[in-house]
């Protein structure tokens, strides 16, 4: 597979080692190519990265002895890939963390690479459909709140994001994680579906770009958080995820990669 995936992408074969752990089930595009809201490198505005997320079963000791791998980071060039392995992505899961939810709703022109042992996780992934969510996306909303008018040059930003920073007053890259988080939260706590490809890509491109007013993204958030909690009141989902029909999803995964009989 992972020789395949260099032919794919044209990276070379030390590039993938570094970027991919062995025993990949699952890889699929996250972010901005997801949502629809990338701008490419060669776009005044662009600050994006090619973000990845991946999904892999750790070597049988994990399990079964004193092995320890829960995740793989990397970032080469443009790329920008996080790995979790099975049972750290499903506690996230169970947590309803919105970046590794989504996952399981990443339509299928995103997604790199499914090994058979990975199908029955998207099958399944209903289980992992609660109210909890609310908790999560909010938490991460204002977290993006919060970095829109308080960031921190000395942190995360590079030197073309602390420019636009100083050119709009405000983080307009956070403004469009906020009101979409928000929008995606409030849609899922009515319908249980992630709509990971945004229709309003283009409104929120436009957040991105520095085309709102700091004014008028903080009007829309605020107006997003009181929907949010209309939603929450509202919503028909289960009060938590389904957590014993995980564990049981977890280890039939786990066997099923191995060859292992019950």
């Amino acid at each position: 597979m992972m020789k395949e995936f260099c032919n794919i992408k044209g990276l070379s074969d030390e590039q993938a080692q570094a970027l991919f752990p062995d025993n990949l089930i699952f890889l699929g595009y996250r972010g901005s190519i997801a949502h629809g809201m990338y701008v490419p490198q060669n776009d005044p505005m662009s600050i994006d990265d090619k973000d990845l997320m991946g999904i892999f079963i750790a070597p049988i000791e994990h399990y079964l002895g004193f092995g320890r791998l829960d995740h793989k980071e990397a970032f080469i060039d443009e790329w920008d890939v996080v790995n979790y392995e099975l049972r750290k992505f499903f506690n996230l899961l169970l947590k309803s963390n919105p970046n590794v939810l989504s996952l399981l709703w990443l339509p299928k022109k995103h997604i790199v690479y499914q090994h058979d042992s990975a199908k029955m996780l998207f099958e399944k992934r209903d289980i992992f459909v609660s109210k909890l969510a609310y908790t999560s996306f909010i938490h991460y909303a204002q977290s993006q709140l919060k970095k829109m008018t308080h960031f921190n040059f000395d942190g995360y930003m590079g030197k073309k994001r602390k420019e636009l920073v100083e050119q709009f007053g405000y983080d307009t890259k956070n403004a469009a994680h906020l009101i979409r988080l928000l929008r995606m939260g409030i849609e899922f706590l009515y319908n249980g579906f992630m709509q990971v490809e945004r229709t309003d890509a283009e409104e929120l491109l436009a957040i991105k770009k520095g085309q709102w007013t700091l004014e008028e993204v903080k009007s829309e958030a605020e107006e997003l958080f009181i929907k949010a909690d209309e939603a929450y009141k509202k919503s028909t989902l289960p009060d938590l995820p389904d957590r014993d029909s995980a564990e049981k999803l977890l280890m039939k995964m786990i066997k099923k990669y191995y060859e292992m009989n019950d």
